[in-house]
């Protein structure tokens, strides 16, 4: 069985930094790459970022281009979301999401999903 577990969410201020974890176990069925998905208070869930199994590629939003980081660390069976420059936009409820089920990673259909860690960005 696949589980993937998120971590790092908190209170932060904006202008602040917040690093999340997602440690992931079990065998993924078919692609190997990962993403993190949001959802605000009174949204629907959106695309943040995205990488592949090998980490030689990564995608992101365009409202954190710039400020987040995706990256993975293969030994430890994790994928991390460097979070910079926070806004209280980014408040939201964050993902991890594995093995997506088509090829663009950007939309929000993949086969495995995290519990959610929650994100707080104050003024």
């Amino acid at each position: 069985q696949v589980q993937l577990v998120e971590s790092g969410g908190g209170l932060v201020q904006a202008g602040g930094s917040l690093r999340l974890s997602c440690t992931y176990s079990g065998s993924f069925r078919s692609r190997g790459a990962m993403g993190w998905f949001r959802r605000a208070p009174g949204k629907e869930r959106e695309f943040v970022a995205a990488i592949s199994w090998s980490g030689s590629s990564t995608y992101y939003a365009d409202s954190v281009k710039g400020r987040f980081t995706i990256s993975r660390d293969s030994a430890k069976n994790a994928v991390y979301l460097q979070m910079d420059s926070l806004k209280p936009e980014d408040t939201a409820d964050y993902y991890c999401a594995g093995d997506p089920k088509y090829p663009d990673y950007t939309l929000g259909e993949y086969d495995y999903w995290g519990q959610g860690t929650q994100v707080t960005v104050s003024s």
